[in-house]
């Protein structure tokens, strides 16, 4: 991955669809009108283009055209046609499934290894990672496998909350699911706030956004790392 965005959300509390990302958007498809979009993790179960409308909306602020990659009739051929791509939010497993039933993953991870410009947010970022084993997502359908792009050398995990020592709430944290995750798995897992990206470049991976994010590795105590850190060096 060469060029992308890879963010905790697609909207923050009291702002629209990628309203407080849209100017870092703008710069990333700076080069093309027209960008592919992949609907296929399905809010709510909204249908693809249900989806694809909202998505639109929001680029057509920045005269961009949006495109489902659901409406042609070779997908395979339009992803390596792109000009830029972008994989919204929702179920993380219904994503990772439609992308291996339909052979994407290959050509998927090449043209992002090419430098084809990326946007992904919640799903769409946890896909970018080693695997989605640290999604938050219900895993409502079974892909053929956890493993994702591996275009980041660390996992994802957004809308990461912290502990809240004054919430009654007596079911398990995010901090602990993570640390289950670690008793199985060495791969370091990045959680990423809400309204905080990673920006992707060639040479770096750099926290962006008002809020730091929490590092996880194997069996030492996670760390807040500030934005502007370079996560290039993680893996």
């Amino acid at each position: 991955m060469r060029h992308a965005i890879i963010a905790s959300s697609s909207a923050v509390h009291g702002s629209g669809y990628l309203e407080y990302i849209l100017d870092e958007i703008a710069l990333l498809f700076k080069d093309t009108s027209s960008i592919v979009f992949i609907p296929y993790a399905r809010p709510s179960g909204i249908s693809h283009d249900t989806y694809t409308g909202i998505a639109a909306k929001a680029f057509a602020k920045i005269n961009t055209t949006l495109i489902g990659l659901h409406t042609y009739d070779n997908p395979v051929e339009a992803l390596k046609k792109a000009k830029g791509i972008f994989v919204g939010g929702g179920n993380t497993f219904v994503l990772l499934d439609q992308l291996y039933k339909r052979n994407l993953i290959p050509s998927l991870k090449q043209v992002l290894l090419e430098g084809t410009p990326y946007l992904g947010t919640s799903a769409g970022s946890n896909i970018c990672g080693v695997s989605i084993k640290t999604t938050n997502d219900m895993p409502i359908i079974y892909p053929p496998s956890f493993n994702a792009l591996g275009s980041i050398p660390f996992n994802i995990n957004p809308h990461y909350l912290d502990p809240d020592p004054a919430h009654t709430h007596m079911g398990e944290t995010r901090e602990t699911r993570i640390q289950e995750f670690h008793e199985y798995n060495t791969t370091p897992v990045v959680g990423l706030r809400e309204g905080s990206w990673l920006a992707v470049t060639p040479d770096d991976i750099i926290l962006k956004g008002a809020h730091s994010a929490k590092l996880f590795t194997p069996h030492t105590k996670p760390n807040d790392i500030p934005t502007g850190t370079s996560l290039k060096t993680l893996k």
